[in-house]
């Protein structure tokens, strides 16, 4: 999606892969929660400032309340449709923002030890807390982009300690035109648009995946909003997890993702951002909140 940066080529070495979505941003550029509390201000304000008077009157105003800062991306604090106060909570960011490295195409990992920690948000965009995953319970780039990490914490501990509610990931497929708002944990700021349809295939690099979410050019999402959850205005669900961009114009390359239809034929959209839809999950996360693959209706990629 944008230039070359540093943690894509860290990642990339790790991973031993061909290239991946460099929509993550390097570790040195993550702004601190003081030096940028002004500046996302202003950008949330601005952003803000355009959904109300675009929004109708059945629109909610979407914070960052509940949105994480990792390392190089953003994230998100979610719980699904089934998921008990009492459950372990987790963490929804893409797979390309895995510490470990790209997946390689065709690769899922899943209950893999993880202490990876993330900056909890509250609306304001302050940071009000420091989370830690116990492990990775699933991650992938084959067919969607996606991992999810689970915390060493519940949500009832979460909520009572720090006043932070999960988001609840819609469990039914989105519907193009609707309003929706790319919260970003790493830059505290939020994009908002509509989503402008669907897309059969996104081919990036050594990636494809099925049936992506294509923005309306209002969300011109930069390095280090991938992870971000895209919420539905409406309801304030998460329908999909934000991940790439065509930056350059140029046809199904690293940070240049293409459209493929049905028959093969390729469109390249400049300029335009996509995310991966998150509406299979809750039927592969059942009791406690423990990935189950073999799940009925549970139809993410297996290892």
């Amino acid at each position: 999606m944008r230039k070359p940066l540093v943690a894509a080529l860290i990642a990339l070495a790790i991973a031993g892969a061909g290239a991946a979505p460099a929509v993550a941003a390097p570790v040195s550029t993550a702004p601190s929660d003081t030096a940028s509390s002004a500046t996302a201000s202003s950008a949330t304000v601005a952003d803000a400032a355009g959904t109300k008077a675009a929004a109708s009157p059945t629109l909610r105003a979407v914070t960052l309340a509940g949105t994480v800062a990792l390392s190089n991306c953003s994230g998100s604090l979610v719980r699904f449709p089934n998921s008990l106060d009492t459950d372990p909570a987790l963490v929804l960011t893409n797979g390309h923002c895995l510490e470990t490295g790209f997946p390689a195409p065709g690769q899922v990992i899943v209950n893999r030890t993880s202490s990876r920690t993330f900056g909890l948000l509250n609306s304001a965009g302050t940071r009000v807390a420091t989370l830690r995953a116990s492990k990775i319970a699933y991650s992938t780039m084959t067919d969607t982009d996606a991992t999810v990490y689970q915390l060493t914490s519940t949500y009832a501990t979460i909520r009572g300690s720090y006043g932070i509610s999960a988001l609840t990931v819609q469990d039914t497929h989105p519907t193009a035109g609707t309003a929706i708002t790319v919260a970003s944990g790493y830059w505290k700021r939020l994009y908002s648009c509509n989503i402008d349809g669907f897309v059969y295939r996104v081919k990036e690099g050594d990636w494809t995946w099925k049936d992506s979410v294509r923005y309306t050019s209002a969300c011109q999402t930069i390095g280090g909003t991938s992870g971000s959850p895209v919420v539905d205005q409406a309801t304030g669900k998460v329908v999909a997890v934000n991940n790439t961009g065509n930056e350059d114009g140029e046809s199904c390359t690293v940070n240049n993702p293409c459209e493929v239809d049905a028959n093969g034929n390729v469109t390249v959209r400049q300029g335009i951002n996509y995310a991966q839809e998150t509406y299979q999950f809750p039927a592969c996360f059942t009791t406690r909140n423990q990935l189950n693959l073999s799940a009925a209706g549970c139809a993410l990629p297996k290892p």
